[in-house]
């Protein structure tokens, strides 16, 4: 089979050098890059080193190899174009149809999937003319990802800091799998998500707490493939260590309260909220302020429990936007389908993802399998397969299902 081709466009910023080690993901999972770098980001890393790791040749001018017709020949085979990282001169020459140089011309010439993944300082990222152009590229079918927050060049931070490789890599291979099965690359474009990932924590003492087996990696592999179909996506994120997937906003929370703020905060303008958090259904009735110790002559004193809110279930009931549709999931560990089937009826959700959970099952797991029950009386089984895969069935559901 031939190898998926993939353009790299590289403009110039100080995070050109992070591209290398997203054109290494690219080239050791079999897929045939050609970098084009613009004239400026040959000032962060020279064409040698592109060349090198790409095994092919570099270029930036329209100049070199006419008898080949660069500009156009690269966008027609490309199968995606990602430009990493895309500044903000880059985001407007594109958006605007301007050509000249060779990455340009080929964002002009290409049919497949374009993926921006923008690096610059916040203030240039928040300006008016910079987010007008995203909107334009947006609108005609581009993906620009969300830039992440933290340090920028200097002593600066805030958002505008190029997403992590590893994730971008993943980014690009959603869309490249979903264009290999003939599936429009964006079509949640315009739709914003909320999700939630990881499992609450509800404090004993200042040192130990009531939680879940709960790793966050399938509300992580919804947030990955939404963004990757062009939705803007709030990942609220309880206690897991996951790096935040490329294009999303994170928020980090860690009790059941923390989470239902931040849920019904972020659903107010949410098309669909997906709780695939694992939420603590209890907690403790008194919290100790020092560390509760331990006495050897007496036996521990009965832990007292009291509910936590029942998020899924009031979100269910309030929903703060017309139209908007509500996931939950059911971790069951035996008579599933039963449990999933009442638990359904009860929340009152569109939507129910069951699973049975265990020690060795799906917690922690790269892959899953469970039904997608319907409040429409639907049952959509998902063979054991990636988390993702998943993730993605999830999506074919809500997207049939919004107004």
């Amino acid at each position: 089979m031939d190898k998926p081709k993939v353009v790299l466009g590289v403009s110039g910023g100080i995070a050109a050098y992070k591209a290398c080690e997203l054109l290494r993901r690219l080239t050791e999972s079999g897929h045939e890059v050609r970098v084009v770098p613009t004239e400026a980001a040959l000032h962060f890393v020279g064409a040698a080193t592109w060349s090198a790791l790409s095994g092919n040749p570099v270029s930036t001018e329209v100049w070199e190899d006419v008898h080949e017709v660069p500009h156009v020949r690269l966008g027609q085979r490309a199968d995606l174009v990602v430009v990493a990282p895309a500044t903000t001169d880059l985001l407007a020459k594109a958006a605007h149809g301007l050509a000249d140089d060779l990455l340009t011309n080929t964002l002009l010439t290409a049919r497949c999937p374009v993926v921006f993944a923008p690096a610059m300082h916040t203030e240039m990222w928040e300006h008016p003319a910079t987010q007008e152009n995203v909107a334009t590229l947006r609108r005609r079918g581009a993906l620009v990802i969300e830039p992440s927050v933290g340090r920028l060049t200097g002593a600066d931070t805030g958002k505008g800091r190029f997403p992590d490789p590893d994730e971008i890599f993943a980014y690009c291979r959603q869309v490249l799998a979903r264009g290999a099965r003939g599936e429009k690359a964006a079509d949640l474009a315009g739709r914003r998500l909320v999700i939630s990932a990881g499992g609450t924590r509800e404090p004993l003492d200042p040192v130990r707490f009531l939680g879940n087996r709960s790793s966050g990696k399938q509300g992580y592999a919804l947030a990955r493939t939404a963004a990757a179909r062009g939705a803007e996506v709030t990942l609220i994120a309880a206690n897991t260590t996951l790096p935040s997937p490329a294009g999303v906003d994170l928020v980090s929370v860690g009790t059941t309260a923390e989470l239902r703020a931040a849920v019904l905060r972020a659903a107010e303008d949410a098309d669909a909220v997906v709780m695939a958090a694992a939420v603590a259904d209890f907690r403790p009735a008194q919290y100790a302020t020092g560390k509760i110790k331990k006495k050897e002559d007496q036996e521990p004193q009965p832990l007292a429990l009291v509910r936590n809110p029942d998020i899924l279930a009031e979100i269910s009931a309030t929903r703060p936007r017309p139209g908007q549709l509500i996931v939950g999931f059911a971790a069951e560990t035996d008579e599933v389908l039963a449990h999933g089937r009442d638990k359904l009826r009860r929340k009152g959700c569109d939507l129910l993802v069951v699973n049975e959970v265990g020690e060795t099952k799906t917690f922690g797991a790269e892959e899953s399998e469970a039904v997608v029950l319907g409040a429409d009386g639907s049952e959509t089984p998902v063979p054991y397969g990636p988390k993702e895969t998943l993730a993605d069935t999830v999506w074919d559901l809500v997207l049939a299902r919004l107004p």
